[in-house]
């Protein structure tokens, strides 16, 4: 893929229509992590610093109702963006209309607007073709940069793009480059698939099977491949629906010759808090009133083995409940094990793996953390994602 970016436009005196990604967690009005917004700072300094009239917009939340619309107002995100900029951005709380149109036009180079939360409008969602077309008569240029929301097609990325040239912000470019990276990966590559369910992330298996040299599963789903290979898995999360599917990828993995490695050992307790007993037990001896929750010393240390020598590692999932400490160290440990593979290119598939990196506070030593959990497992599974296709491509003179 070679599609423009903001490096390739002059933005001087344009009004620069921005797509970002924030939605942020907020309780009670106040932000309580601001990553995605310090994530998208210096695509907005770039664009203002080259002259840009800039104005910024993001859905927040699941809006299906009128009464959804409480507590996720984008007022708190242009606040904040306020402080960190350090210069004044002014919040328009409409989607459309002469009250934002009018602050649009009285916008000067170098200033911010952000307006309200996009989802406000029941046509976000739909990609309604009339409001792809107003929003795009707000500005000159579209800059997309929300690959949260890239795997949807949506008014505020695909809609708008049919009407005006769109680029990527300096976030997408990123993703498109790591991502698109995994074509034709630097050897060994390996691939490290955590979470809950099987069913999430079958087309993603199935596709790294026939371009990992190792696939390591961990997290609730090898209790599903577990099961299908007749151990006893107590509590344990299964899903009874897809034990044919894990037959089939544990098959299809000895028949391809990939290596396809599952923990060894367990983290187990008899409920699903911090305030009850755990211990650790190997994958055939989990007792019948207990569930795994986390893998234990003896995966992780299989995992750090085979992991070494590795130029390319993907993971996206984590291996445990790592929000609570008893079973969190699993994620923890594989977090600093990737943190010191010097020679090798480490990404990991935004999501709950994402998050763990960050809270641990590995966030500065991955090669790249996507900012996208669902678009990022589409583009593991090689979907065209639609706010993608939709960015222009560079013509061969630039």
């Amino acid at each position: 893929m070679n599609k423009k970016t903001i490096k390739d436009i002059d933005v001087k005196g344009k009004k620069v229509l921005l797509r970002a990604d924030f939605n942020v967690p907020i309780k009670d009005g106040v932000i309580q992590d601001d990553n995605r917004i310090q994530a998208e700072l210096p695509n907005i300094k770039a664009l203002l610093n080259g002259g840009a009239k800039l104005i910024v917009f993001s859905h927040l939340g699941k809006v299906k109702k009128e009464e959804d619309k409480e507590g996720k107002s984008l007022a708190p995100v242009a606040k904040r963006l306020s402080e960190l900029l350090g210069k004044e951005v002014v919040f328009v709380p409409q989607t459309r209309g002469a009250e934002l149109e009018e602050a649009v036009n009285a916008l000067q180079e170098g200033e911010v607007l952000v307006f309200e939360n996009t989802r406000f409008e029941t046509g976000e969602t739909k990609n309604d073709a009339e409001l792809g077309k107003y929003w795009a008569s707000l500005g000159d240029i579209f800059v997309n940069d929300a690959f949260g929301t890239a795997h949807r097609k949506h008014a505020s990325n695909v809609g708008i793009s049919a009407h005006l040239e769109t680029v990527s912000g300096l976030l997408i470019e990123k993703e498109i480059e790591f991502f698109g990276g995994l074509q034709d990966p630097d050897r060994p590559f390996v691939a490290i698939l955590g979470g809950a369910k099987v069913s999430d992330k079958i087309n993603v298996i199935e596709r790294l099977m026939k371009k990992a040299d190792k696939l390591l599963i961990g997290g609730g789903m090898a209790y599903t491949f577990f099961k299908a290979m007749g151990y006893e898995t107590g509590k344990s999360l299964i899903e009874e629906h897809r034990l044919d599917v894990a037959e089939k990828i544990l098959a299809s993995a000895k028949e391809n010759d990939v290596k396809l490695i599952l923990p060894i050992d367990n983290v187990v307790s008899k409920e699903f808090s911090n305030d009850v007993d755990f211990e650790t037990v190997d994958v055939d001896k989990i007792p019948l009133n207990m569930m795994g929750l986390d893998i234990g010393e003896k995966t992780i240390d299989l995992f750090k083995k085979e992991l070494e020598g590795a130029k390319t590692v993907v993971w996206n999932g984590p291996m445990g409940v790592f929000e609570l400490s008893n079973f969190s160290k699993g994620t923890f440990e594989l977090c600093k094990i990737l943190s010191e593979m010097d020679d090798a290119k480490t990404i990991i598939g935004g999501g709950d793996s994402a998050a763990a990196a960050i809270q641990m506070g590995f966030e500065e030593k991955f090669t790249h953390i996507s900012t996208g959990g669902g678009a990022s497992l589409e583009y593991l599974e090689g979907k065209e994602l639609p706010g993608i296709m939709a960015i222009s491509e560079k013509t061969d003179c630039g």
